[in-house]
């Protein structure tokens, strides 16, 4: 079962967006890596999840989009397709885990994660 197990949240202002969210909502914001401000929202004895905020490239300029969590990215991506998914930015290797961007068969812009 695809987990949710975090957020991302596009800006183009993203010192902006963190500096709202951290001063509003008491959110803790890192420091950034790869542009990408990773964001704690509490801590882990209730439920929730994590995130970041990172400036939006093009085709996803601002918004919210859910990071699904798979054990197989590969098979993943094929039933997504299958199913009327259309690939956004397809298997990157960050290391420790690949990510893809897609947006669903209703619109709805998700992100897929597989940790190695």
């Amino acid at each position: 079962m695809g987990r949710v197990v975090l957020f991302d949240m596009s800006s183009q202002d993203p010192e902006r967006a963190a500096s709202f969210y951290s001063s509003v909502f008491g959110w803790k914001i890192a420091e950034p890596n790869w542009g990408y401000h990773p964001v704690s929202t509490g801590d882990e004895s209730r439920p929730g999840i994590n995130g970041g905020i990172s400036k939006g490239p093009h085709d996803f300029a601002h918004g919210i989009r859910i990071q699904i969590e798979v054990d197989d990215m590969d098979e993943a991506l094929r039933k997504s397709v299958e199913a009327g998914a259309q690939i956004v930015r397809d298997k990157m290797d960050f290391g420790d885990f690949y990510l893809c961007y897609l947006v669903d068969s209703v619109g709805n812009g998700i992100g897929l994660i597989q940790n190695k």
